[in-house]
């Protein structure tokens, strides 16, 4: 949802609130005290609110961070009572020569009497919050169904059967040995390519490991192409039996080939995968190619991102940075 639809929700809504709750006061009637104390009560109350909506809930609820979510919920409340006493027994007083609360009343009595006060705009933030993201969840839910079928009507349309092109290449292979060592070996990693890409699985995982194996295809398949001049670096760590969505990597490598420079000894392409506590670190950097004529935003780059945004719904991280000379993407998920 765009932020200013948000915004004048929000607006609309505390509007009906506080003409209803200021219309019945008016029309009750009632004195120039408790108009002001309601007053600053309701903005009190506003700021708790945003507190809790804007930063509590949002940092620490969905993350599971309990201890914090308890101290941004007390540090909330101390908030609440802080500027309730500032307005009522020091400013109002000031102002206008009263005040709240009774001089007899003791500090321990004034703060428990305010923690009443405070938690139904303690739990009336976290309800919106949780109405809210579970109508975001719904949409990426549609979105995503949407995309699958649009997905499968287009392989099915325009797609020539995969597994036709995996036999024939198989065939080609046969063909190839008694000609060429070097075409032999290229067809067979063209041959691995297809066939991973013809696993499937029900959640569209696979386990690490393959995706690995995939990738280290794809660099000898355009090593054959480049060699002797092809520098590239591939360093793995900490790959065991982890999951993660099918070809999800191969773009970023796809995009330092065809963008980048690959035959400099001095600065090769630089594949990093990574993985520590079921956080995965994938970096690929890459001197930039300033002969390309193709000026394309790079191979893949639009669906990646659109379906880290599907597969990875905040549980990924993806950065860009390019100095003109060399362009680098590190790739973060949560798996």
């Amino acid at each position: 949802m765009k932020t200013v639809k948000i915004i004048s929700i929000h607006i609309v809504c505390w509007l009906l609130i506080l003409g209803y709750f200021y219309g019945g006061v008016l029309i009750s009637g009632t004195t120039f005290n408790k108009i002001a104390f309601n007053v600053s009560m309701n903005f009190i109350q506003l700021i708790e609110f945003y507190i809790c909506y804007l930063w509590v809930y949002p940092r620490f609820l969905k993350k599971n961070k309990v201890p914090q979510l308890i101290g941004g919920i007390l540090f909330t409340m101390a908030v609440f009572i802080s500027l309730r006493y500032l307005i009522e027994e020091v400013l109002y007083l000031k102002w206008f020569g009263f005040h709240n609360y009774d001089s007899r009343v003791t500090a321990w009595e004034y703060i428990s009497d305010n923690i009443y006060w405070t938690i139904a705009f303690i739990v009336v933030p976290a309800a919106v919050y949780g109405i809210e993201q579970s109508f975001k969840s719904e949409q990426v839910n549609r979105k995503l169904k949407e995309e699958v079928v649009k997905a499968e009507l287009s392989f099915l349309k325009s797609q020539i059967n995969p597994h036709f092109l995996y036999n024939t290449l198989n065939y080609v292979y046969s063909l190839a040995i008694p000609v060429s060592d070097q075409l032999a070996n290229a067809v067979l990693r063209l041959s691995d390519l297809m066939r991973y890409t013809l696993n499937d699985s029900p959640d569209g995982k696979v386990i690490l490991s393959k995706e690995v194996e995939y990738l280290e295809s794809y660099i000898a398949l355009f090593k054959m192409r480049f060699e002797p001049k092809f520098y590239v670096d591939f360093i793995t760590e900490g790959i065991t039996d982890q999951k993660i969505a099918s070809l999800i990597l191969i773009p970023f490598v796809e995009n330092a080939f065809k963008h980048g420079v690959v035959n400099d000894e001095a600065q090769p392409v630089r594949i990093k995968l990574k993985v520590h506590n079921k956080r995965l670190s994938f970096e690929v950097s890459n001197k930039i190619s300033h002969a390309q004529k193709d000026h394309s935003s790079g191979v893949g780059m639009v669906n990646i991102h659109r379906r880290l945004d599907l597969i990875y719904p905040e549980k990924h991280e993806l950065l860009i940075s390019n100095n003109g000379n060399t362009y680098k993407s590190t790739l973060i998920l949560n798996l």
